[in-house]
């Protein structure tokens, strides 16, 4: 591999936004992209983000300023670990991961199975036994086993991100967290499940994983019966008992308990419709939507009522029917004695109250107060009168009207 002098890189890799000093050490490039650096680690940290099969170019370019001093360049540049896809810029880096497979470790503990390559590495892991943590922040009541772990954690209170990604603009706090990542790039999923195909990026994903095999749910709500299979579900969960809506709507005065329904909430705004129906034209803002709807087609009815025999495609229809036996009606008026059995009733009742008519006809001036006398009201402009009597060819807009209508019948026959 022969050395290039300085002057040369515009011509070897482009022009760029910031170009280099010559000096006397020794710049390395990468054999897939533009990237060079002098630093050994990150140019074989770089190649393994290429992925494994870039990486296989073990000879990154190098050049130095002297081109009469070449006896220094190594051609093999970094050191491959033969037990792990690890790889080390020096042979000394190599020779401590070795350690790690061998089993020379002849630290240890006193008080559990576990042992170590490093006196330092026990000295660190007893303190997991006596709970010592010297370490404290000054700005949280955290306190840590380990000063680099302080030094990690305070990265939380600067903003600090140290450890960019070579291959996209991201940067992490910790480098950990940077390695993980890059894992996005190389598409490697290390974390395999024994039952099942799937595998994984992160080990914390494949513990979540295998709860779906065995419905195991450690994460239990101490206000109520339910438990969750992820930290972040009850999270979310605690919510409904606290009230509390972190995330809002910057277009409209909404909130919400969880991310993911702000994401839901914000396709109303945009009109955006990406689950589409493939039995009909319809689409659906949200997947759970398009869920319900195609019942429609399969006659599903899953939620059947232990009272009557009948059934219903959506679990909060078959809430609201039970309220028919039960006569539960727990949704109060707080300005006026009236109760219901549905939320919804309650919020466009409360509208008689504020005079609130949010839902306009498009084709007049007209406004409603609920979504059901909008539809009705839509009906006087197409025409439509999908209520139509059993007992003879009259049809009619409204429900209430057939109903009238109905009780003619009924009158004819007791005469």
């Amino acid at each position: 591999m022969e050395p290039v002098q300085s002057s040369s890189l515009a011509a070897q890799f482009g022009e760029t936004s910031c170009r280099l000093k010559a000096t006397e050490d020794i710049w390395f490039r990468c054999c897939s992209c533009i990237y060079f650096t002098q630093d050994q680690r990150g140019i074989v940290s770089h190649l393994v983000a290429h992925s494994d099969e870039q990486a296989k170019c073990h000879n990154p370019s190098s050049f130095r300023s002297d081109v009469h001093d070449t006896e220094m360049h190594r051609g093999d540049m970094f050191f491959k670990c033969n037990l792990c896809p690890q790889a080390f810029a020096d042979d000394a880096s190599l020779i401590e991961n070795n350690i790690t497979h061998t089993a020379e470790n002849s630290f240890k503990c006193k008080l559990c199975p576990q042992a170590f390559a490093y006196s330092s590495d026990l000295k660190d892991h007893n303190q997991i036994h006596n709970s010592l943590k010297p370490y404290k922040c000054r700005v949280c009541p955290q306190a840590f086993a380990r000063s680099s772990h302080l030094k990690d954690h305070n990265r939380i209170h600067s903003a600090e991100k140290p450890y960019k990604c070579r291959l996209c603009p991201q940067a992490f706090a910790l480098n950990s967290y940077l390695k993980l990542h890059n894992r996005t790039h190389s598409g490697e999923k290390p974390y395999k499940c024994k039952l099942c195909s799937q595998a994984f990026a992160r080990s914390a994903g494949l513990a979540h994983h295998k709860r779906s095999h065995s419905d195991e749910k450690p994460f239990r709500c101490k206000l109520c019966p339910r438990a969750f299979a992820r930290k972040f579900h009850l999270i979310d969960h605690n919510r409904t008992h606290t009230g509390e809506k972190p995330y809002k709507c910057k277009l409209c005065h909404k909130a919400f308990a969880r991310s993911s329904h702000l994401k839901d909430h914000n396709r109303t705004h945009n009109r955006e419709k990406p689950y589409k129906c493939k039995l009909c034209p319809q689409a659906f803002a949200l997947n759970s939507h398009l869920k319900l709807h195609n019942r429609i087609h399969s006659g599903e009815k899953p939620y059947k009522c232990k009272v009557c025999s009948q059934a219903f495609a959506r679990s909060g229809s078959l809430a609201y029917h039970s309220q028919i036996h039960t006569g539960e009606k727990p949704f109060k008026c707080k300005l006026c004695p009236q109760v219901f059995a549905r939320k919804c009733w309650l919020i466009c009742h409360n509208r008689t109250h504020t005079g609130e008519k949010p839902y306009l006809c498009k084709l007049c001036p007209k406004a409603f107060s609920s979504r059901t006398s909008m539809s009705r009201h839509k009906r006087t402009h197409s025409g439509e009168k999908p209520y139509k009597c059993k007992m003879c060819f009259k049809a009619f807009s409204q429900n209430s009207h057939l109903k009238s209508h109905n009780r003619t019948h009924a009158g004819k026959e007791t005469l």
